[in-house]
């Protein structure tokens, strides 16, 4: 049997996630505004039919999971990469803060604006929907932010980590990346993320608090081939 993180994407849209679907049992994706993931329940040409007519023209989605990545005739690929999903299965080193606050929708241009500048993966103004998301800020600047994102039962996706370059090198990623990792465990479920295989810094610091491999995984970038 695999493993509900194999696909996760499929996993988190037809659990918990549902409400944010868009599509049927054979393929689903988030509503645009959300965050531009996909996925098939399975690679039969019935399911990959079903994800080509989810991608109108002038659009692009985001596949990410474990076993090879499978295209309809209508869908191409713009970028194709490995990347690896690690998870957390223990108690982390327990972290306290005072400067880490909630962020809300009042914080959202600014979360987008570092997001923008730092790239940890898509974000969009509506991702505040999917979880929470906290930070630090600094002067007044929001310096760095985590929060979660894909949740499927048991699991939530600790994600969008990142610092600004004005503030790097003091340990405002590690310091939050524990902080909503533990959250998470408290609820009594699991956090995991993805990285590119490529990098190589930030897989060397979620290794130091305490997350592992578990799969590899494929993404890709596709959209209409028309």
């Amino acid at each position: 049997m695999k493993h509900v993180l194999d696909r996760p994407v499929w996993s988190a849209l037809e659990t918990r996630q549902r409400t944010f679907a868009e599509g049927n049992d054979l393929a689903r994706r988030y509503r645009p505004s959300i965050i531009p993931f996909a996925a098939t329940a399975t690679a039969d040409p019935e399911s990959l039919h079903a994800l080509g007519r989810l991608v109108p023209a002038g659009e692009t989605v985001i596949l990410a999971q474990a076993d090879s990545i499978v295209l309809p005739p209508a869908l191409k690929a713009t970028m194709a990469a490995d990347a690896v999903q690690m998870i957390a299965g223990h108690a982390l080193q327990t972290v306290a803060d005072p400067r880490i606050e909630q962020l809300t929708r009042q914080d959202a241009a600014e979360m987008l604006a570092l997001a923008s500048l730092t790239k940890p993966g898509p974000f969009t103004l509506e991702a505040l929907s999917l979880g929470e998301f906290w930070g630090v800020k600094i002067d007044g600047r929001l310096a760095a932010m985590a929060g979660e994102r894909m949740k499927q039962p048991g699991y939530s996706e600790l994600s969008g980590v990142c610092s600004h370059p004005d503030f790097r090198g003091g340990g405002l990623a590690r310091l939050l990346s524990l902080f909503v990792a533990n959250r998470i465990i408290a609820r009594g479920e699991v956090p995991y993320l993805h990285a590119f295989a490529s990098n190589a810094a930030a897989i060397k610091l979620y290794e130091s608090i305490g997350f592992r491999l578990r799969s590899g995984m494929n993404i890709a970038m596709v959209q209409w081939a028309g």
